[in-house]
């Protein structure tokens, strides 16, 4: 009869585990929302016009605090150019982005396009693209 018991309070935990674990998802809160739309519709705008000045004019630069990357011109040259291809372009377009809040109360949302990861962070000034990070 325990055993039982225990089988019938393991399958219970099983079923419960995917609502404790959606509670537990941030959500931004309607002004961040708001702010992230219309910012993430300027940026999705700039690349359907393959616009990488206008994509670097909305990077926090230096990009990833990497010298190599420090000013606009750079970043179209050492990042934009290699990174983002049609395809990457056309996923961002049409990506979804998954808010997040990181241990400093950061705002963030980031979109997954194949092994890469592209990550939009709430700066004092409003949002920037600040990271491009591996999809592991």
């Amino acid at each position: 009869m325990r055993v039982l018991l225990r089988i019938v309070l393991a399958a219970a935990l099983v079923q419960l585990a995917p609502a404790f674990a959606r509670a537990k998802e941030a959500v931004a809160s309607p002004a961040v929302q708001k702010e992230f739309a219309g910012f993430i519709e300027k940026f999705r705008a700039a690349l359907k016009a393959n616009d990488s000045a206008a994509v670097a004019g909305m990077t926090r630069l230096p990009f990833m605090n990497d010298d190599s990357a420090r000013d606009a011109a750079q970043f179209r040259e050492k990042i934009y150019k290699p990174e983002f291809t049609a395809k990457i372009r056309a996923c961002i377009q049409g990506g979804k982005a998954i808010y997040a809040r990181d241990g400093y109360k950061n705002d963030s949302y980031s979109i997954f396009c194949g092994q890469s990861i592209f990550v939009f962070t709430k700066m004092p000034a409003g949002f920037l693209f600040t990271d491009i990070s591996v999809n592991d």
